[in-house]
């Protein structure tokens, strides 16, 4: 329900950001604290790699905190008991990238092009995810890009697990 009302928020132009430097990994941190529990109960490995170089950008604490824990939450949520999941996090040029990865259900071709897309679901999710409306990505999106930035996901298909690309720029 929340993600649906920031989807309004967004839509509506009035979703306000509180932009304040802060080091990526911190948010990181943050967003790995809060998706810890249920990757645990699903026998889930998580493997995080954060490189030593400080990922600084001018952001919403809050609300980045609010994209990692989508996509570590649905990367759980897609992979089946004792699969693993990684986050890395790396300075590429003037951008901060990090790549949410799952060894998971995958997505499939038909999806893959409008999966940022509101109330979109891939059809082989609904069995796994009965309970979601479809805007948890959409929020995703739309959050990054407020901040300037973009995603991407990419899956080779279904049972192949699936990687999504979030780059941010630098302050």
């Amino acid at each position: 329900v929340d993600d649906l009302v920031d989807v309004t928020r967004i839509g509506t132009g009035k979703l306000h950001l509180t932009r304040n430097p802060l080091d990526l990994a911190t948010v990181i941190q943050q967003a790995v604290d809060i998706c810890t529990p249920a990757m645990n109960a699903r026998s889930q490995t998580l493997e995080l790699k954060v490189a030593p170089t400080p990922a600084r950008v001018d952001g919403d604490y809050l609300r980045l905190t609010q994209v990692f824990s989508n996509l570590l939450s649905n990367a759980s949520k897609f992979t089946p008991k004792n699969g693993v999941i990684q986050l890395s996090l790396r300075v590429a040029g003037r951008w901060a990238q990090v790549d949410v990865s799952d060894t998971g259900i995958g997505i499939s071709a038909n999806a893959l092009p409008v999966i940022f897309e509101p109330f979109i679901q891939d059809e082989h999710t609904v069995c796994v995810n009965q309970k979601g409306l479809g805007v948890g990505l959409t929020v995703v999106r739309d959050l990054v890009e407020a901040h300037g930035g973009s995603v991407v996901a990419h899956s080779k298909g279904l049972g192949t697990g699936s990687c999504f690309t979030v780059r941010l720029p630098l302050s």
